[in-house]
């Protein structure tokens, strides 16, 4: 009885991502003459990271761009790397965050900011750990444009270096194209349905301030995904595409700052005290439980389906290959994270990142 159930878990993500895979689409062309890409980059303590994020999002092609970073109150030499550069580039500029006001969390606020002082037609919101594709902005407006979408998001690839971030990063995926019906494409409209990836979303200008662009939702800590959301309840369309070709990323320098960060998120996505149950019954039952349950043949048979749909994923977002073992640590490590993030909720403590601490709002 249990082997078929763990089979039949495994089965879920698998005929998800069969699905997701096929109808996951690239955004191809070139804007409309009169196009022009804001890129807007919020900075903190980025030193390590804005140089060559700069270098690639000033080698955009295709499209006129503008590049605008929110230097939000660095304590290392971010904004002094950002002004030398600007002072030779006049497509780029360099703005000062305000300090951060009541209920505000610090990167919605950084965008919304950015998105004030932006002249594009189309905003691309990256993070300063994004390398764009020299035809990324360009790309992702003209699929905005050819779809009549509000916003054009994609997963970038993730540069991982180390097993802490082969533990966790890949955990993304996994869950845009294995647990979510349609992996967030335009025909699936239900807001319930709306995905996005914070670290690369393009938003059309004129949908984006009608539904009150990042200050309709400013206590939030997923930023992406709020974004989505809102857009959708206003009536407009959004898009994930395959981010792979579009940019690349790394997002953590290993398993401490993977954890932390993916655990100040938590409480807005699955670990909630209704969700999470569900959510382990799904995870651990399809990935873990079934070596619990070997040497059945149908338990046997769910480890096969789920490292086939594991590596499916990992090769179509062109991560590497040497994480696919690690599977079942994978899952069992985003279970222990979201179960961290609902018990850190339950005694009030607050999430933290970057020196700030935000009490996030639950799970939408």
């Amino acid at each position: 009885m249990m082997d078929a159930l763990a089979l039949a878990l495994a089965m879920f993500p698998a005929s998800m991502a069969a699905a997701n895979l096929c109808l996951l689409g690239r955004a191809a062309g070139r804007p409309a003459p009169g196009a022009l890409v804001s890129i807007l980059i919020p900075a903190r303590d980025e030193a390590a990271n804005i140089a060559t994020c700069l270098d690639a999002a000033l080698a955009s092609t295709g499209v006129e761009i503008e590049v605008l970073v929110m230097d939000d109150g660095s304590r290392d030499a971010t904004p002094g790397i950002v002004a030398r550069r600007a002072a030779t580039d006049p497509r780029l500029r360099l703005l000062h965050a305000p300090p951060l006001p009541p209920g505000w969390t610090g990167k919605v606020h950084a965008c919304a900011r950015l998105a004030e002082a932006a002249r594009g037609t189309h905003l691309l919101f990256i993070d300063a750990d994004v390398r764009l594709a020299p035809d990324a902005a360009a790309r992702m407006a003209a699929h905005a444009q050819a779809e009549n979408l509000a916003l054009v998001t994609g997963v970038p690839r993730q540069r991982i270096a180390t097993l802490g971030e082969g533990l966790t990063v890949p955990a993304i995926n996994l869950m845009m194209l294995g647990y979510l019906p349609g992996a967030g494409r335009a025909f699936t409209q239900h807001p319930a349905m709306a995905a996005a990836c914070g670290q690369l979303i393009l938003v059309e200008r004129g949908a984006y301030e009608s539904v009150g662009g990042h200050a309709a939702f400013r206590h939030r800590l997923h930023d992406g995904l709020a974004l989505a959301r809102n857009l959708r309840i206003g009536g407009h369309r959004t898009e994930v595409v395959d981010g792979a070709p579009l940019a690349d990323c790394r997002m953590y320098g290993g398993f401490g700052e993977a954890w932390n960060g993916f655990l100040k998120n938590a409480r807005e996505g699955m670990a909630t005290p209704i969700g999470l149950p569900v959510w382990t019954l799904l995870l651990a039952g399809g990935h873990l439980l079934p070596w619990l349950l070997l040497p059945s043949p149908l338990a046997a048979a769910a480890l096969i389906i789920t490292y086939l749909t594991r590596a499916a994923i990992t090769w179509r977002g062109r991560e590497p290959s040497w994480t696919i073992p690690l599977h079942p640590a994978t899952v069992a490590v985003a279970l222990a994270i979201q179960w961290t993030a609902l018990a850190r909720s339950a005694l009030g403590r607050p999430a933290g990142w970057k020196g700030r601490a935000y009490r996030a709002a639950d799970g939408a």
